[in-house]
C-alpha cells in the first residue's frame, strides 16, 4: 500500500513539501510525489488537489481520493471514478478563517467606499462620501457548514446584522439564521451584503440565476468565495448592469484560471481575485496521515464526503 501526492500548483504547495509533513507521521508508508515517482499500482489513497485527466486509470488499486482542501465538486463529477472509491475533504481551521477574513475584508471595504475612493484618487478628484454604519448594515453569510458559521460569527462580532441561511436549520449566537428554499428570496431582499460559501452540490449549482439575482437589494454587495457553478455568469453580468447587485467580489469561477476573454474581467462592478481566500492547511495536514491509517484499519474515515449527496 502506498499514498500518491499530486497537487501540481507550485504557487501554492510542492508535492515534496506535504511529503517532508506527512513522512514522521507515516513511518514506512511509500509516499509517491506525483505519477512518475514510482509502482502505481500500489497506491490506495491519493492526496490530491484535484484529479486530473486520465489519472483515474492509472491507479488501478485507488480506495480513497484526499481532496486538499474542502470543495469536491470536481472530483465528484469525474466520470473514471469507481464507485467503491471513497472521497474525503479536508477540514481544518486555518483557511475556515482565512475565507471569514476575505468576505470580511470586502465588507468592510464596502462599508468604506474604498472602491469609490480608489477611483477617484486615480482620476484626481477629492470626493467625500459619507461611510455606511455597520450597526445599521445586514450582512447575509450563505451556506453555514463550517467555514460559514466562521464567517457569520465574525460578521455578529464586527457589529453587522448578521443573517444565516443554509439547507437546514442551524443555530448560532448572534445570528438570525433562517432556512430552506422559500427563505432565501426574502433574506436577499433584506441584505445589504450578500457573502456565499456554499458548495458545489446539484442543487446549489446555477443557484443565482436571473429570477434569484433580481430579488437582491438594489446596491447590494455579492460575494462569492464558494463555489464558481453558483452563479450563471451571463446572469450575473446582467443584474449588475441593473444595479441588483450593486458590485460582486468573486474569488472562484467555472473554470479557472478565468478565460482572458470573460467578460467579467472588463466589467466595472466586478472585482476579480484568482482563488485565494482559504489558502493556508497547515493544521489540516495530519488529517491525511490520520485518514491513511483509518483506510488501512479498515476505520471510519475524517470528513468523508457523501458521493450521492456530494458534501
Amino acid at each position: 500500500m502506498a499514498l500518491l501526492i499530486d497537487i501540481r500548483q507550485p504557487s501554492w504547495m510542492q508535492e515534496n513539501t506535504l511529503r517532508d509533513v506527512l513522512s514522521p507521521m507515516l513511518p514506512g508508508v511509500p509516499i509517491l510525489c506525483g505519477l512518475e515517482d514510482g509502482d502505481l499500482s500500489l497506491v490506495t489513497m491519493a492526496a490530491v488537489s484535484r484529479l486530473h485527466p486520465g489519472m483515474v486509470e492509472r491507479l488501478p488499486n485507488l480506495q480513497l481520493v484526499q481532496k486538499l482542501g474542502a470543495g469536491v465538486e470536481t472530483i465528484m463529477r469525474e466520470r473514471e471514478l469507481a464507485p467503491h472509491v471513497r472521497v474525503a475533504r479536508i477540514s481544518s481551521e486555518m483557511p475556515a478563517h482565512e475565507v471569514a477574513e476575505y468576505c470580511l475584508t470586502y465588507a468592510l471595504g464596502f462599508q468604506r467606499n474604498m472602491l469609490t475612493h480608489d477611483a477617484a484618487m486615480r482620476a484626481g478628484r477629492w470626493e467625500k462620501i459619507a461611510p455606511r454604519k455597520t450597526r445599521e448594515t445586514t450582512a447575509a453569510i450563505l451556506g453555514l457548514g463550517h467555514i460559514g458559521q466562521r464567517a457569520a460569527r465574525m460578521f455578529a462580532s464586527a457589529g453587522f446584522r448578521t443573517l444565516g441561511w443554509s439547507r437546514t436549520q442551524k443555530t448560532i449566537e448572534g445570528v438570525e439564521c433562517r432556512a430552506g428554499g422559500e427563505a432565501l428570496g426574502p433574506l436577499l431582499g433584506d441584505a445589504d451584503i450578500v457573502a456565499s460559501i456554499l458548495p458545489a452540490t446539484p442543487e446549489t449549482r446555477d443557484l443565482f440565476d436571473a429570477d434569484l439575482l433580481a430579488q437582491m437589494k438594489l446596491g447590494a454587495l455579492l460575494i462569492n468565495a464558494g463555489r464558481g457553478d453558483l452563479i450563471v455568469d451571463d446572469a450575473l453580468i446582467a443584474a449588475l448592469d441593473m444595479g441588483r447587485p450593486g458590485h460582486a467580489v468573486l474569488d472562484v469561477f467555472r473554470t479557472e484560471p478565468l478565460p482572458e476573454d470573460h467578460a467579467f474581467w472588463r466589467h466595472p462592478k466586478v472585482t476579480i481575485t484568482p482563488h485565494v481566500s482559504g489558502w493556508h492547511l497547515d493544521d489540516g495536514l495530519p488529517d491525511v496521515a490520520e485518514n491513511y491509517r483509518r483506510l488501512t484499519d479498515g476505520r471510519p474515515l475524517l470528513n468523508e464526503v457523501d458521493r450521492e449527496r456530494g458534501y
